[in-house]
């Protein structure tokens, strides 16, 4: 069992920067991928960021790319996801999830923290 909670949100300026976290209870964190979605008012739920249970494999959405970086301390039981340059389009409910394999699916990770939102302004 996982339990995760997310923190680190918050209203920020476009173009600005937030570092959401995620802390994990449980000592097998270290065997899992971690992903972070995003869902925005009447919108599905979206892949944003995963890295795998080592920390070397991450992959990124494509509207991410390049502005956002996914991060893990396994010592410390934690995810991150550094957000830069950030656009009123990334204004969203942030997630963090657990799950076996670093997918864009939201089926597949076992478990989900409650969210923390994120709020960009122009």
């Amino acid at each position: 069992q996982v339990q995760l909670v997310e923190s680190g949100g918050g209203l920020v300026q476009a173009g600005g920067s937030l570092r959401l976290s995620c802390a994990a209870s449980g000592r097998t964190f270290n065997t899992y991928a971690m992903g972070w979605f995003r869902q925005a008012p009447g919108k599905e739920r979206e892949f944003v960021a995963g890295i795998s249970w080592s920390g070397r494999g991450t992959h990124y959405a494509d509207s991410v790319r390049g502005r956002f970086t996914i991060s893990r301390d396994n010592a410390k039981n934690t995810v991150y996801l550094q957000m830069n340059s950030l656009k009123s389009e990334d204004t969203a409910v942030y997630f963090c999830a657990a799950g076996p394999s670093v997918v864009v699916r939201t089926a597949p990770y076992e478990y989900w923290g409650q969210g923390t939102q994120v709020t960009v302004s122009l």
